[in-house]
């Protein structure tokens, strides 16, 4: 940061991002230069009974000598630049682009020496018997070497090249009129065009096009500007963590000196849904769960069971059933695997599967109808992100007018959920499926349930279906973080579960919260002092070996200066509705420019659970209470995107379904133990 300005554009890489590869190709040379020093020296004296091409195989052999020192020198120098100062501390590194340039220039006279290696090697037109073994070898193997590496080179200018980096593209738009607003466009442009090549499958989805522009606006007013290069973000990301841990350090002890100030996480389950409905408990999230883990089908199975899903998945399905026309049975395999992994995840009998729809395309979510007698349910369960297709209905992002009975005026949710609740909501009244099924189960109650964005698309299900049954509840698990606006979700609280684990980063992300990270990246990276590849070593040593970060907390400019600065980008995010959107969506402030015009939120009533901290006392005498504990949280209170080690594990619905487990399990064992002492 900021990104390297060469040969007249700027690239997808910094000034200091050449430690590790610079390093990696001096060993590589070095070695090469080993095994070239001991070919002249075995072979260079044979070259003189070569009449014809002798003098040409000896410049041959000194010139490729040379090449290789050349490069080792400029290697060492841009590899000791490169390491020099802090991220932002460009000019202490001024001389490695200049550098650059004349290693790169080398590849010219390396592509001329390795052609002729290849000629002589290999096609025999040269005239000069190489009776060594070992020259030979040695000369083969490094011209196929010498051709990988070129080819590397030339994949890892693919890869950094930057579309909108050429200097003459931005004079143009100082010359032509409103540059943020046209690069705005270019750059939407630009990550259409990217869609349209990578996901090509896609193009034929009906809401196809409108996605890719969503999306690639969204991705243009995050990144655009910001000057930003891949390895900045990583970077940002370890040091971001390393400053939100120090943080959660100080709150907790803050909490501790305070313990009346504000709720706390609690073990006490009898206290705690003591509010609650009676259909609010943890046993009845853990039943609704299994079913909504069963819409995923087949996949499901073999995640959950590596080793034996496929023989598992072998009872359930059923040979040629795409011959045997069945109409509750849509978008399935010839085996109709998907509804055989629905049977085995849900533990129903194939009768009491209702109705499995696996159509997916963008903003169309594949859903089934379930009977559960045990509960006297009638459950749609409706599939969380799969496919490339849920992940552009995720990150379709924005806010969208949402109306529902008992909404106030003027609600909005996320568009990509709204639209998919539509079509899903359209699915269920064809044949008017849905009222067939509730006619029939008249005593049913109606439940709705999905994790992910399953859990968002059912939550908004729920609210539009809520007037015509009356009794109807939803189970949502690990619901994004931006669903509704505040008032809407406050509406959901009385018949919506929201579950959530740990530090699901899920619950945690939407489009504001992603904008105030990225502010918070650039902060903290130029508030570090520390070099970029020292940040990368200690940033793999602690997430993987977990070495303690003692090197990244202590190397900040001024602590109290980015806080106030963060405070302030924070209390710009506050002002987002009043700001015009097109001047919020363009601005070249980067902490100010907004995509998100309305505030979303979590919906339904949200119960948070997290890993319980044993005391010092467990931890010696190695007992403990509870693992988990839990408390009912706001939806203001995950608005603020954490990076922390288990963000994607939390997620998992495997994992929050153990973590239930795990609940229930302690929870029965407390009760037994408690009367077995009573009977003492």
């Amino acid at each position: 940061m900021p990104a390297l300005r060469l040969f007249g554009r700027k690239w997808l890489f910094a000034s200091d991002d050449l430690v590790f590869p610079g390093t990696f190709e001096i060993c590589f040379r070095l070695v090469w230069l080993a095994l070239m020093s001991c070919v002249i020296n075995k072979y260079w004296h044979n070259t003189y009974a070569c009449e014809e091409h002798g003098l040409t195989i000896r410049i041959y052999l000194a010139g490729i000598i040379a090449i290789i020192c050349v490069n080792l020198i400029l290697l060492m120098v841009i590899v000791n630049r490169s390491a020099q100062g802090g991220i932002t501390d460009t000019q202490n590194r001024w001389i490695v682009a200049p550098l650059l340039t004349i290693k790169i220039s080398l590849i010219f006279p390396e592509t001329f020496f390795n052609v002729f290696g290849t000629v002589w090697a290999f096609c025999g037109t040269i005239g000069c018997e190489n009776k060594d073994f070992y020259s030979k070898t040695v000369i083969e193997i490094t011209v196929i070497l010498n051709w990988i590496v070129f080819g590397l080179i030339m994949f890892g200018f693919a890869i950094v090249y930057n579309p909108l980096g050429s200097s003459k593209y931005r004079k143009e738009l100082d010359q032509n009129g409103p540059t943020e607003t046209t690069l705005h466009k270019k750059v939407s442009k630009m990550w259409i065009k990217r869609f349209r090549w990578v996901f090509c499958c896609l193009r034929r989805d009906e809401y196809g096009q409108e996605a890719f522009m969503q999306v690639a606006s969204l991705l243009s007013a995050l990144f655009r500007g910001t000057d930003l290069v891949p390895s900045d973000i990583i970077a940002g990301a370890i040091l971001l963590r390393v400053r939100q841990k120090r943080e959660t350090r100080e709150m907790r002890r803050i909490r501790m000196l305070n313990p009346d100030d504000g709720p706390r996480y609690s073990t006490d389950m009898s206290r705690l849904f003591a509010t609650s409905p009676p259909w609010m408990t943890i046993p009845n999230a853990r039943h609704m769960l299994r079913f909504a883990l069963a819409s995923y089908g087949w996949p499901m199975v073999c995640y959950l069971k590596c080793c034996s899903g496929c023989f598992k998945l072998l009872k359930n399905i059923t040979c040629c059933g795409c011959c045997r026309n069945r109409t509750d049975v849509v978008a399935d395999n010839c085996c109709l695997c998907h509804f055989g992994g629905v049977i085995e995840i849900s533990r129903l009998r194939s009768e009491d599967i209702i109705h499995v729809n696996m159509k997916n395309h963008i903003f169309e979510l594949p859903y089934c109808i379930l009977l559960d007698h045990k509960k006297k349910q009638i459950v749609v369960s409706v599939r969380g992100s799969l496919s490339f297709r849920d992940v552009f209905t995720d990150l379709t992002a924005d806010a969208l007018d949402f109306q529902a009975p008992g909404f106030p005026p003027g609600s909005a949710a996320h568009r990509g959920m709204v639209i998919g609740a539509e079509k899903l909501l359209n699915r269920l009244q064809e044949g008017k499926l849905l009222d067939r099924v509730c006619n029939t189960y008249a005593d049913y109650t109606l439940t709705l349930t999905g994790h992910s964005l399953g859990g968002g698309v059912s939550i908004l299900i729920g609210a539009k279906l809520r007037e015509k049954y009356p009794d109807l509840r939803v189970y949502a698990f690990a619901t994004p973080a931006g669903l509704l606006s505040r008032e809407a979700a406050r509406v959901t609280e009385s018949f919506v579960f929201t579950v959530g684990v740990g530090d699901d980063f899920v619950m945690r992300l939407c489009v504001e919260s992603v904008e105030n990270i990225r502010t918070n990246v650039i902060e903290t990276l130029r508030a570090s002092k520390l070099p970029k590849y020292r940040i990368m070593l200690n940033g793999f040593g602690y997430t993987m070996f977990n070495i303690p970060s003692r090197d990244l907390e202590t190397t900040w400019r001024d602590v109290s200066d980015l806080s106030i600065q963060q405070s302030e980008a924070a209390q710009a995010t506050l002002d987002v509705d009043q700001i015009n959107a097109e001047a919020a969506l363009v601005s070249k402030e980067i902490s100010s420019r907004r995509f998100a015009k309305t505030r979303l939120y979590t919906g339904g009533r949200i119960l948070h659970i997290i890993r319980r901290k044993k005391t010092e006392m467990e931890k010696k005498t190695k007992t403990g209470g509870p693992t988990y504990e839990m408390r009912w949280c706001q939806p203001e209170e995950f608005q603020e995107f954490k990076v922390m080690p288990r963000m994607v594990l939390d997620h998992l619905p495997d994992n929050v379904f153990k973590t239930l487990t795990t609940i229930i399990e302690e929870q029965k064992n407390y009760k037994e133990s408690k009367i077995s002492l009573e009977s003492l």
